[in-house]
């Protein structure tokens, strides 16, 4: 059977929205959001800060493992990193080669060094050295910054630099998040190396696994903004739910949104809680006719005691 990973998304998967997904579904590990690592030592709780399942053993609360990722560019420094977070016991560590934010790239991070394999070689030994083997250390990548002439390049010095699994998303930092997609390279990158590769990008539905598995020849997938779109995605592609949404998957999913709402509440400022209830339903909207009429109900609430009510109709929906 494919392993089935939830990807990194910078700004949407947080521990909270992490843990209402792998309750809906059994993933393999789940990877977090990056932790930038730019010329020093960070404290650990820069790390519990993103990863806040380190204080549970680096599990969801429903178990699922999670591995922490590191974006950054000088060797050193994130292997310094790495073994500071190794002291936490994550579930795995990864490295970020894919976010395409311009910020980020600005400052030679993420999709930004994908024109210097040398340097990805380096970053991925400096970390596999600095970390206990028992640690898996991955990396995820794009195919290139504006074309895919160096993907099979970066390939090969991160399974040279020692990672264990390789993630590609399977577009280049240029296609941002563009429907359209290269799949086909990412067969051609798991030809030319021995590793694990990770199949990702537009895998929305069921059809849309059996797909990126057939193109590209990967058996394991990760999964992304399609996973926050359904949350029970990954019980559909196990065969333990109707492959076509339906109503019943709507009545289960009051109940999470209800959870989300009341950990996002405790989490965030007032004035930024509602901005991400919106942001998740907005997503949901795509599956789930509920969502969009949901959604039209509090796209102008800006006042978190305003959704409170929603929480309470939810709930007692549910």
């Amino acid at each position: 059977m494919s392993r089935l990973i939830l990807a990194p998304m910078e700004g949407l998967a947080d521990d909270i929205l992490r843990g209402v997904l792998t309750r809906t579904g059994r993933y393999d590990w789940a990877v977090t959001e990056f932790v930038r690592v730019s010329g020093t030592l960070l404290p650990r709780k820069s790390f519990m800060r993103v990863s806040p399942e380190l204080l549970n053993g680096a599990r969801t609360e429903s178990g699922t493992p999670v591995r922490v990722q590191l974006m950054g560019s000088d060797p050193v420094c994130l292997a310094e990193n790495a073994a500071r977070l190794a002291e936490l016991n994550p579930a795995g560590i990864d490295l970020n080669f894919g976010c395409p934010a311009p910020l980020v790239n600005r400052h030679r991070g993420g999709a930004s060094l994908l024109d210097e394999p040398e340097l990805l070689q380096r970053i991925a030994a400096a970390v596999r050295a600095a970390v206990p083997q028992a640690i898996p250390v991955t990396a995820k990548m794009r195919l290139g910054i504006a074309d895919t002439a160096r993907a099979l390049d970066c390939a090969r010095a991160l399974e040279a630099g020692g990672v264990q699994a390789l993630a590609v998303h399977a577009r280049t930092r240029s296609d941002g998040y563009r429907p359209q997609v290269r799949w086909e390279w990412v067969a051609r990158i798991r030809e030319a190396v021995a590793l694990p590769v990770i199949a990702n990008g537009e895998v929305w539905d069921v059809a849309g696994w059996r797909a990126i598995r057939a193109v590209t020849g990967c058996s394991d997938v990760m999964l992304g903004r399609g996973a926050v779109a359904d949350p029970f995605l990954s019980q559909r592609i196990r065969g333990e739910r109707d492959e076509a949404v339906g109503a019943a998957d709507w009545h289960a999913l009051q109940p999470l949104l209800a959870t989300f709402w009341r950990q996002v509440r405790a989490k965030l400022a007032p004035r930024h809680a509602p901005g991400r209830f919106k942001q998740w339903l907005g997503l949901l909207r795509r599956n789930y006719p509920e969502a969009e009429a949901l959604y039209r109900r509090v796209r102008e609430l800006e006042r978190a005691e305003a959704l409170d009510t929603v929480d309470t109709a939810l709930e007692a929906m549910a």
